[in-house]
């Protein structure tokens, strides 16, 4: 049985090396106040078990089962609070939030960051600046969208993260093909939102996400990420750098559109990750995530400010109001190694010292096949993570400290034509 203060519901833990420095000060705070932590997870736990005082073993990616897992908790524990920060699992934890009276991001906000259509809709009627966008069902339905809409477009899955089956089309002969990339990616979404492709006008310009909190409907910024993707047609993301002193987050257009945006949706607590182009024409929200950034933002959020990700999360999820102010004033920055083709990893090492290097990890194990878009994606093996003074020097730091990345892989070929489509590995909780 629980204490007599509540227990905080986590649905999901996400791997080790991507989560474990925010649910280590959840549980500072989580102690402090009397609350115990309850896990609902996919695998059976390893490293969770130093963190959570129960975890029960479900199948996290099935909305009954999570429902009923966490309803059992429910009937036994006073829940105070939820927490989930994997994208898969965002829409079924925000409506059981919702169930349970606790502060969550509310059915409309959840509905609104995790469908992509109706994200544009929102928005769009509230006045912020959109581009064009259709969803669309088949080949001849985007074709049709995208004359409508004027090239060049963006064809990519409902409801999917980390740029997975986002693709870039300059024209007509390339609709077909990104359509289809795009929808094959969306076939292995388990929510209401599968088998559909969203087709819109490309917005030109530099791309950022803001990481924020949102306590009772107010926006509260805390840091800004500028993104380094790689070539068009496929926006992978290979790095993000975070400065403290970034003048965007003094930006009022920004910031405006940023509290305009949640408002819009309908969000009311929680931790969003907004990911937006800074366009000729004004700042444009390309989506808003009802979850914490991934690709290890918070920690370079954290390193950079001195913002405590996990601690803001713990505030706004058991409803009180967090201090997002910064305490340090610096830059850090992440660069992940991908290979130039598809192939198998046979080895590899990371620098254990460098000029400003904060950490550095392998993201895959020997053995492990990398496909490049559209065969694979997130094809990464390996990362660093440096800080600086000023982002000129983080980004000497971070090449310096790339370079002394070590890989021995073997080329393959590509995949078969009609190969399913695979999540990466690494991207759900699979640490075993």
């Amino acid at each position: 049985m629980g204490t007599g203060e509540g227990t905080l519901l986590v649905v999901g833990s996400g791997l080790k090396v991507y989560r474990e420095y925010l649910i280590a000060p959840i549980r500072r705070r989580a102690r402090a106040a009397g609350l115990d932590m309850v896990l609902l997870n996919n695998l059976r736990p390893t490293w969770q078990r130093d963190y959570f005082d129960e975890i029960i073993v479900a199948n996290v990616f099935d909305s009954e089962a999570m429902g009923a897992a966490a309803r059992e908790v429910a009937a036994r524990r006073r829940i105070t609070g939820l927490m989930c920060w994997d994208e898969p699992l965002v829409l079924d934890a925000g409506l059981l939030a919702a169930e349970f009276g606790v502060p969550g991001l509310s059915v409309p906000g959840v509905r609104g960051c995790r469908d992509k259509e109706r994200t544009r809709a929102e928005l769009t009627a509230a006045g912020l600046y959109q581009p064009g966008f259709e969803l669309t069902t088949t080949v001849e339905q985007a074709r049709a969208a995208a004359e409508r809409i004027g090239y060049p477009v963006v064809v990519k899955p409902r409801a999917m993260g980390a740029s997975i089956g986002v693709v870039f089309a300059a024209g007509p002969a390339e609709v077909e093909a990104a359509f289809r990339i795009a929808l094959s990616a969306s076939e292995v979404d388990p929510g209401p939102y599968r088998a559909s492709a969203l087709v819109e006008g490309y917005a030109p310009g530099p791309e950022i996400s803001v990481d924020g909190a949102v306590h009772k409907g107010e926006y509260l910024p805390m840091f800004v990420a500028r993104k380094h993707s790689s070539d068009q047609p496929y926006f992978e993301e290979v790095g993000h750098l975070v400065d403290a002193a970034d003048p965007l987050l003094a930006d009022a257009e920004l910031m405006g559109t940023l509290a305009r945006a949640h408002q819009a949706l309908g969000i009311e607590d929680g931790i969003t990750h907004t990911e937006l182009r800074l366009t000729p024409n004004g700042p444009l929200v390309i989506e808003v995530n009802g979850r914490l950034g991934g690709d290890l933002i918070p920690f370079l959020g954290r390193t950079a400010t001195g913002i405590e990700p996990g601690e803001v999360l713990f505030d706004v999820a058991t409803g009180r109001r967090p201090d997002t102010r910064p305490t340090r004033r610096a830059v850090a920055g992440i660069r992940f190694g991908c290979p130039e083709r598809d192939c198998v990893l046979r080895s590899l090492t990371v620098p254990a010292e460098a000029p400003g290097l904060v950490t550095a990890a392998p993201m895959a194990e020997p053995g492990t096949i990398l496909r490049l878009p559209p065969g694979g994606y997130l094809a990464r093996h390996s990362f660093v993570v440096c800080e600086a003074d000023d982002t000129p020097i983080c980004l000497e730091r971070l090449d310096a400290a790339q370079a002394l990345v070590v890989l021995d892989a073997e080329p393959i070929g590509p995949p078969e034509p009609d190969a399913p489509f695979e999540m990466p590995a690494g991207l759900l909780d699979v640490d075993e």
